[in-house]
């Protein structure tokens, strides 16, 4: 990486949530907002992961103030809990990163209430994590909601006739559908919070081309191996091609702490083809510009979630049934 990063605002008495916070770019994230100063919770869908994550962090920066929490967004329910145990403590969230993801699966596999894994863990289960925390976001002031995109989204489409993918499975287009549905999704929250009244900045940001454990899990789902594919391994050996994780990080962390960041905007590496570098606003893709889509997908996920946004500007001590049971 050299010597390319960015300075991260202090985030002193900050509260941050960042998803899959154990490993790869939450990982990254989660040190790097630490080491600014916030408090961060690691929500993490293995509790001793999360305990291994932090014990790292604390030898590297034994002032960093962490927590963790136990978060599966393949299951609604487990969601519903973990949403359940923050509003009973009450504090105000800063800054919730949508990061945590699954990639590739080669066969189709369903999470806990029966959707495709990849857009159900990717999309839904942030979506409905997202609803169910709005009043602790409300309460903070113009907290800041990043949802993790790629550039994969570019060949994504959201298919309304087959959503979960039923008919026809494919890795790729399962995992490009799901992150094309991230990038509506932060788009559509941050209009929704101009038109209601929210005071939540929503965008959204991608990696590029960046080396995580990403590449191997998804693709090896059910499998002995653990490796990465030949052709991805070949790929690795291509000069500029892939970044390491402390850069990867920059642009979703441009994205929440930024006071040039701006809501609805989405953010990635500014190389060659957004592959790798430093952070700028990144291509939209055209299917990601349309309000109908958009729109259709927030009602449609409001339906399979069971969760509900409000529709006014609704206070900032909402209790949890204000956004759905």
């Amino acid at each position: 990486m050299g010597n390319k990063n960015i300075d991260i605002p202090d985030q002193t008495g900050k509260l941050a949530v960042v998803t899959g916070a154990n490993s790869g770019l939450g990982f990254g994230i989660t040190r790097r907002l630490a080491r600014a100063g916030a408090e961060v919770i690691l929500a993490v869908r293995n509790l001793d992961k999360g305990n291994q994550a932090v014990k790292q962090l604390l030898a590297e920066n034994p002032a960093a103030k962490l927590s963790i929490e136990q978060l599966d967004l393949s299951s609604l329910q487990s969601v519903q809990d973990f949403a359940t145990r923050l509003q009973a403590a009450g504090r105000p969230i800063n800054l919730l990163i949508n990061n945590a993801g699954i990639m590739a699966t080669p066969t189709r596999n369903t999470t806990a209430d029966g959707f495709e894994l990849q857009f159900g863990t990717n999309h839904l289960g942030h979506f409905a994590l997202t609803a169910r925390l709005l009043p602790l976001l409300q309460q903070a002031g113009w907290a800041r909601v990043v949802t993790m995109s790629s550039i994969m989204n570019q060949t994504g489409k959201i298919n309304f006739d087959d959503l979960q993918l039923k008919r026809r499975y494919s890795p790729y287009m399962a995992y490009s559908q799901s992150k094309l549905a991230n990038l509506l999704f932060a788009r559509e929250l941050h209009r929704r919070s101009q038109v209601y009244g929210w005071k939540i900045l929503s965008n959204a940001a991608h990696p590029g081309a960046t080396h995580t454990n990403l590449q191997s899990t998804g693709p090896n789902l059910g499998r002995s191996s653990t490796s990465p594919s030949f052709a991805l391994r070949l790929s690795y050996m291509i000069p500029g091609f892939w970044q390491d994780i402390e850069q990867g990080i920059l642009p979703a962390l441009f994205a929440a702490t930024s006071p040039s960041a701006i809501g609805g905007a989405y953010y990635g590496p500014d190389g060659f083809a957004e592959l790798t570098g430093l952070p700028k606003t990144a291509r939209i893709p055209r299917r990601a510009k349309d309000d109908a889509t958009a729109q259709k997908l927030w009602q449609i996920s409001e339906q399979l979630t069971g969760t509900r946004f409000p529709t006014d500007s609704t206070p900032a001590h909402a209790t949890p049934s204000t956004i759905g049971a």
